[in-house]
């Protein structure tokens, strides 16, 4: 990899996760017109087809093991989707709802030990570090763990769970034709229950329609495409450490547009969490920050 796609794709990653905090405030919004599984089902079943548009000579290359290995991941994937927009729907404070969802990076390395993989001892590390910054957060005065913050936490293990599938699915498959496919499967699982669960109308203020657009095709369907071309020119260190800013930006965003604000326990219990994710990818920070100081 030369230097100039390696500054190429970094940027593009970082990028990629103002957008995925972008759509926070953009899903949060439409949840106000909206019930939250017809919602996460027409955004990433409409973004999956958008993808699928532009990868379409992949996914007609996967055969039928192919087509099962991605749907396998994508079911997962829905049903972490699943959670996250129930936690978004429920959750007051989306800040530290951003942080909570991003223990699922503490805990893959813990799931891929189920697959028969090793955790080293950074990672171990990293689990009281992020019980800590939970500690902080539930010693808070202001802070209450409801059905929105208990339903983060679910998508987090659910979501490492993905990730560990995701990462055995990507040696086999295009990455443009597995996002396509996981994408279209959350649609596919998440709009059935949906119609069971919840009452459809289509009678959206045109603000509505705005931010659905806004999440479809801004912080899924681009998203998602950015992505998995940034990942292609970087290595799997730099991306580690680059998608850890997500919630970063998700809880500046959300003080800007909403006006959120956090407690100093808070800020302190957000802050472990996120030493948390860089412990349990030290190795990558580690490679990072030799390749800066070279």
């Amino acid at each position: 990899m030369n230097q100039s796609n390696a500054l190429k794709s970094d940027l593009i990653l970082v990028v990629v996760t103002l957008l995925a905090a972008a759509g926070w405030i953009f899903s949060k919004e439409t949840l106000a017109g909206l019930p939250p599984l017809m919602f996460i089902g027409l955004r990433f079943l409409v973004a999956g087809m958008v993808l699928a548009v532009f990868g379409w000579h992949a996914l007609r290359a996967l055969d039928r093991h192919g087509i099962l290995r991605t749907a396998l991941v994508g079911l997962s994937f829905a049903v972490a989707m699943m959670f996250w927009i129930l936690g978004l729907h429920h959750a007051q404070h989306l800040g530290v709802g951003a942080f909570l969802s991003s223990l699922g990076v503490v805990l893959v390395p813990i799931v891929a030990t189920l697959f028969g993989e090793r955790a080293n001892r950074a990672v171990w590390l990293s689990l009281p570090i992020a019980a800590a910054g939970l500690a902080l957060l539930a010693l808070d005065s202001q802070f209450e763990m409801g059905w929105g913050e208990l339903s983060f936490l679910c998508s987090a293990v659910l979501f490492a769970f993905t990730f560990v599938l995701n990462s055995r699915a990507a040696a086999k498959t295009s990455p443009i034709a597995l996002a396509a496919v996981q994408l279209m499967v959350v649609g596919l699982v998440a709009l059935p229950v949906s119609g069971v669960t919840e009452t459809w109308s289509f009678d959206w203020p045109a603000s509505i329609w705005m931010w659905m657009l806004a999440s479809i095709f801004i912080a899924t369907s681009l998203r998602f495409f950015m992505q998995v071309w940034a990942q292609s020119m970087s290595s799997a260190s730099n991306a580690a450490v680059i998608m850890t800013l997500e919630p970063i930006w998700t809880a500046m965003l959300a003080a800007l547009w909403f006006g959120e604000t956090m407690t100093g326990m808070q800020l302190g219990g957000c802050a472990v969490i996120f030493s948390a994710l860089l412990v349990s990818r030290w190795r990558s920070v580690r490679q990072v920050l030799r390749t800066l100081i070279k």
